[in-house]
């Protein structure tokens, strides 16, 4: 290929390339330098009025911010969440992947769209519905509790389980993404593994283990990331549910960027909450990825 050809070649690919990498720069590249030179301002509500206004301020932002209670409360409130989210999510998605494909499974086209209708469900009127499932005197969950004689519990009234049934309610309408993901990954396992572990004697637990999970290494991989990224940005559920009561047990990371930003106007100490929230979820995705790549070698 001659060089006036090869330059042709480049050129057109770059004139193809231009308005995606325009869209890139305007919406992502220059909104997260905007935010970034922010979060050492103290832009407010005044500021919006006349940004003439607007001091730097240095890191004042993150220390004040490192400072405050308010932050740690849901940072913790944030990091429980995602304790507690990720493994029942990506167990449920892979349960529900081995019962679709399993070899006696029936209608797996049904089941697949039954799993993953909750996914694409508005979430507003999901919470509806799971706050009635929620509700201290006619919900489900309590009726059910008191025919067995047990002990009521007021789910979103009590701050030791408003996060846990936040995250019930979360696994369940977001399971179906992560599902399709595994369906995918088992698709692409020979069967013929699966017929020679069984002739050898293996059982269903070995074969598990020693096939279906190395082969799904690069899914699970995957999709634990996603998980992980997606529950440190928790916000509509709990804004929706309980508006991060009670006592503030539901108040995450970005639930109290949203309210430092567009309640009280602190523009610029919002920004910095979002710039230590993406430090954390930087340092836990590296982290998940050593530890995945640690356990393969």
């Amino acid at each position: 290929m001659s060089r006036g050809s090869a330059e042709r070649q480049d050129g057109a690919a770059w004139a193809f390339l231009a308005p995606a990498l325009a869209l890139i720069l305007v919406f992502f590249v220059l909104p997260v330098i905007a935010g970034l030179v922010l979060s050492f301002t103290d832009f407010d509500i005044y500021a919006i009025g006349d940004p003439r206004v607007v001091r730097a301020i240095g890191a004042q932002n993150y220390t004040q911010v490192l400072g405050d209670g308010e932050f740690w409360n849901a940072l913790r409130n944030t990091l429980v969440y995602v304790v507690l989210g990720v493994p029942l999510a990506i167990a449920a998605s892979l349960g529900a992947a081995l019962l679709v494909q399993a070899p006696l499974a029936r209608a797996r086209g049904l089941f697949r769209v039954v799993f993953f209708t909750p996914y694409v469900t508005t979430l507003v009127a999901v919470a509806i519905v799971w706050r009635y499932l929620y509700h201290p005197r006619y919900g489900l969950l309590d009726w059910i509790l008191s025919s067995l004689h047990l002990p009521t519990i007021d789910w979103l009234g009590d701050p030791h389980w408003a996060m846990p049934s936040i995250v019930l309610l979360a696994v369940w309408k977001n399971f179906g993404y992560a599902m399709l993901i595994f369906v995918a990954g088992l698709q692409n396992v020979p069967q013929e593994l699966y017929e020679a572990a069984a002739l050898d004697g293996a059982g269903g637990w070995q074969r598990f283990r020693h096939i279906t999970l190395p082969a799904l290494q690069p899914a699970l991989v995957f999709v634990t990331v996603v998980t992980l990224l997606a529950n440190f940005q928790l916000f509509a559920e709990p804004y929706v549910m309980t508006q991060g009561g009670p006592l503030r047990s539901t108040v995450t990371l970005v639930m109290l960027m949203y309210e430092q930003g567009f309640r009280w106007w602190r523009m610029g100490r919002a920004a910095s909450i979002a710039f230590l929230l993406f430090a954390l979820m930087l340092g836990a995705t590296l982290l998940q990825l050593r530890l995945q790549r640690e356990r393969a070698s």
